[in-house]
């Protein structure tokens, strides 16, 4: 479980890697800071999507090895399940994809970006065409996934190319004017996509209960990391706009590499999302309450219960303290504070907001 989580988490940079490069070569110069984005960087993004892909592809070798032999396995799986026939799919693209880049220097002209992205987004499809949520709806599931992944990769991998490879901070609030936008849009679609496929497993009403197992949890946890994500999205457009406009030396590229970094985090709790049994009656008989739900819950745990959120002084007390660290997160950026203040002030508030839900439950 644990190579397939990290193998998710490495893909999502790579395809977010790969299409950031391409889309900010296609922005005039006078539009976004310099960014150098070494040809290594492509290539080893590109051949990391063949190898990480094929992740989920290794672990149902290693299941069905014992029991059908090396060679049927192989056969079996690559040929008859999706998910096999998804990662030839993108190996072949990949191959085509790495020998361009190679070939071909997308600073040098504008089409070569235009080629690489449409490259980049068959990627992306054959992706969606492995995912759990085509397995279950293969039109439904793949048109929402794919659209789910290209807009998360379209904003996440614009954000890491100008916060890791940029070297200055100038034109910025030129670079602001255009990306801001961008970004609304992609998180948008991310929002209501993320939440359609949200409803393939947990529906709005049973959302609470999945608390009680593993699946549950991620699924709360991942959505309160958006919060501060979204604070910093704000700072990093609103605020820093502004502070440009009085102070033309303010560096803003540490604050878009922790809003970065905080979207890794979202990747890796997504990433072991993936992992997790979808949440059932019998999934919550054969294994049981998850163990951090069992570890804060008062109560007493009876099948087929309900989860309850009861206003009490604790619960009430601790979102009172999750708001006072966004509020002080804000005010860590007008102060001036270290960013790596911020930070801590954002995982603080993932954690008091946690504990506010889980001690709320009756």
């Amino acid at each position: 479980m644990f190579m397939v989580i990290v193998s998710e988490i490495l893909l999502y940079l790579c395809v977010s890697l790969l299409i950031g490069s391409f889309l900010i070569a296609l922005v005039p110069s006078s539009f976004r800071p310099e960014v150098n984005i070494p040809r290594s960087v492509q290539i080893i993004a590109t051949l990391g999507i063949a190898v990480f892909s094929f992740a989920p592809v290794l672990v149902l070798i290693i299941y069905l090895y014992e029991n059908m032999g090396l060679s049927e396995t192989l056969q079996t799986v690559l040929l008859t399940f999706e998910v096999g026939k998804a990662w030839i799919f993108t190996f072949l693209v990949v191959n085509v994809l790495f020998i361009f880049i190679v070939w071909f220097d997308d600073r040098e002209k504008p089409i070569y970006s235009y080629i690489g992205i449409i490259f980049v987004v068959i990627l992306i499809m054959g992706i969606g065409w492995a995912s759990h949520a085509s397995s279950l709806d293969h039109v439904k599931g793949f048109l929402t996934h794919t659209s789910h992944f290209t807009a998360v990769s379209i904003w996440v991998g614009i954000l890491l190319v100008v916060s890791w490879f940029s070297k200055d901070h100038s034109n910025w609030l030129n670079f602001l004017k255009w990306f801001s936008p961008v970004a609304i849009i992609c998180f948008s679609i991310t929002i209501v996509s993320g939440l359609i496929l949200m409803t393939f497993v947990v529906e709005f009403n049973e959302y609470a209960n999945a608390w009680m197992l593993p699946y549950g949890q991620l699924l709360l946890l991942k959505h309160l990391t958006i919060i501060p994500l979204l604070v910093y999205a704000g700072i990093n457009s609103i605020l820093i706009r502004k502070k440009l406009f009085k102070d033309n030396d303010f560096n803003p590229i540490p604050w878009t590499r922790v809003e970065s970094i905080l979207i890794l985090v979202v990747f890796s709790i997504t990433a072991a999302l993936g992992q997790q049994s979808p949440p059932s009656e019998n999934i919550l008989k054969n294994e049981g309450l998850s163990k951090l739900f069992s570890f804060f819950y008062q109560g007493q745990f009876q099948q087929g219960m309900n989860v309850e959120l009861v206003a009490n002084a604790t619960g009430l007390s601790l979102i009172l303290l999750a708001i006072l660290f966004v509020v002080l997160t804000v005010y860590s950026f007008i102060k001036k504070a270290p960013v790596i203040v911020t930070f801590i002030l954002s995982i603080l508030f993932i954690f008091t907001s946690y504990l506010a839900l889980l001690l709320s439950i009756q």
